[in-house]
């Protein structure tokens, strides 16, 4: 059986001002991507969006993906998205090594092609990390409170 993970209250403050179609997509994906690793340590921001970042440690380097939530969707980001294989050219972005999928709708990640893709970039990650985590299934809070 899989179990969840609450939301930190830091980020439930910050999302609760979203609209409902968004949080609860963002929500269901959050759990989708916790399913597939529930060891991932979650790294929680809030800078140009508010960010759930997905890591194998508990630093942003190691980070496989990330959530970030705009005003009406939010991406599926992968943070060295230029250097996974995406023979589905799925993956879209312009920056050095992030790429992202859009999601508007549950179609748009519940599939088996990004399945793969998240996967992936779990296994690379896990193979790119430098040191041992000291962190397993940890949510980690970078918001500064005001």
């Amino acid at each position: 059986m899989k179990t969840s993970r609450p939301i930190h209250p830091d980020f439930q403050f910050l999302l609760n001002y979203k609209d409902q179609e968004v949080i609860e997509l963002f929500s269901d994906l959050r759990q989708y991507i916790l399913d597939l690793y529930p060891d991932s340590n979650e790294l929680i921001y809030h800078t140009h969006a508010l960010t759930a970042v997905f890591s194998i440690s508990e630093k942003l380097s190691d980070a496989f993906c990330m959530l970030p939530i705009y005003t009406n969707h939010l991406n599926l980001g992968f943070n060295k998205g230029t250097l996974l294989k995406d023979p589905n050219k799925l993956l879209t972005g312009t920056g050095n090594l992030i790429r992202h999928i859009d999601v508007k709708k549950t179609s748009d990640y519940r599939n088996p092609k990004v399945k793969a893709l998240i996967n992936a970039a779990i296994d690379f990650a896990i193979k790119d990390m430098d040191k041992p985590t000291k962190s397993i299934g940890a949510t980690i809070s970078k918001i500064k409170k005001k």
